[in-house]
C-alpha cells in the first residue's frame, strides 16, 4: 500500500481576501493532486505582507511533503512571492541566467522592460518550473513550487511538475443525493460512519429544487467506500428516503 503523501496550498494576494478576486485554483488543485495520489491537507490565504507570507511558507513546508503557492509573481510592485519566499528560506533573491534569456528571447530586447525582468528573478537556489501559456516561469526551491495565480496559467505549470512528484495513496469518494432534511438522516449517519471506521462521511445539504443532502464517503479503500455506500443505500430504502446516485466523484 502506498504511503500518504499530503501537500499545502497558500493563496497569496489582497485581491482574493477583499473578495474582488475569487479564487479559482483551490478546487482544481486539490482534484489534480489526487489523481496524481497527493492529498490537499490545507489551504491558507495571506495577504501580500512579505512576513507573513514568509511565516506561512516555513510552517506549511514543514508539515508537508509538498507546498504549493498561487500568485504573486507578476511584474508589478506588489508581486512580492518570490522576495518573500526567499525570505523564508534564508537566501537573496537573484536573476536566473536562463529565465532572463527565455524572456527576453521571447519578448524581444526593445521590449524586456525592467517590469518583465523582474520576473526572471528567483530565491537563490531556486530552478524554473515551464510555463507553456506566457514564458513567464514558475520556481521550485526544495519541496516549495511557486505558481502563477491566473489559473490558465497554473493548470500548465503543473503539468510540468508531474514527473517530480512522489504518488502516494488516491483518495476514492462516491455521493449519493437523498432528498430529505439533513435532521432525519443524521442519527442514520452517526451510526453508519461508527460501523465504518475506514471511511469519511461527510452531509452537504441544500436548499434549491427541495430539501435534501449529499452524502459523501471518500477513503483511500475502495472497496471500504463501496461497502460504506451500500449500507447508506439501504439504510435509505428502508427509511423510504429518496435519492439520486451514487456517482463517482474524482
Amino acid at each position: 500500500m502506498p504511503d500518504d503523501v499530503k501537500a499545502g496550498l497558500l493563496v497569496i494576494g489582497d485581491e482574493i481576501l477583499s473578495g474582488r478576486t475569487q479564487d479559482k485554483n483551490i478546487s482544481y488543485l486539490a482534484t489534480w493532486l489526487n489523481e496524481a495520489g497527493i492529498q490537499l491537507a490545507e489551504v491558507r490565504v495571506v495577504p501580500d505582507i512579505e512576513g507573513e507570507i514568509a511565516d506561512a511558507v516555513n510552517a506549511l513546508r514543514a508539515r508537508y511533503d509538498y507546498v504549493f503557492t498561487t500568485g504573486g509573481i507578476g511584474p508589478t510592485h506588489d508581486d512580492i512571492t518570490v522576495d518573500s519566499i526567499a525570505a523564508a528560506f534564508g537566501v537573496p533573491v537573484v536573476t536566473h541566467k536562463e529565465a532572463y534569456a527565455r524572456m527576453e528571447a521571447y519578448y524581444g530586447a526593445e521590449n524586456f522592460t525592467p517590469a518583465r525582468q523582474r520576473m526572471a528573478r528567483v530565491p537563490a537556489g531556486g530552478e524554473l518550473v515551464d510555463n507553456p501559456v506566457s514564458i513567464a516561469p514558475g520556481i521550485r526551491i526544495e519541496n516549495v513550487f511557486i505558481l502563477a495565480g491566473v489559473p490558465k496559467i497554473m493548470q500548465a505549470m503543473l503539468e510540468d511538475l508531474r514527473p517530480l512528484l512522489k504518488s502516494g495513496r488516491k483518495v476514492w469518494t462516491q455521493a449519493l443525493t437523498i432528498h430529505v432534511a439533513e435532521s432525519k438522516i443524521a442519527d442514520g449517519l452517526g451510526a453508519l460512519q461508527a460501523a465504518h471506521g475506514g471511511v469519511s462521511i461527510g452531509s452537504y445539504p441544500f436548499y434549491h429544487a427541495g430539501v435534501g443532502a449529499q452524502v459523501v464517503i471518500r477513503s483511500p479503500d475502495q472497496g471500504a467506500v463501496s461497502d460504506a455506500m451500500e449500507a447508506l443505500r439501504n439504510f435509505c430504502r428502508e427509511n423510504a428516503f429518496a435519492t439520486d446516485g451514487p456517482t463517482e466523484i474524482d
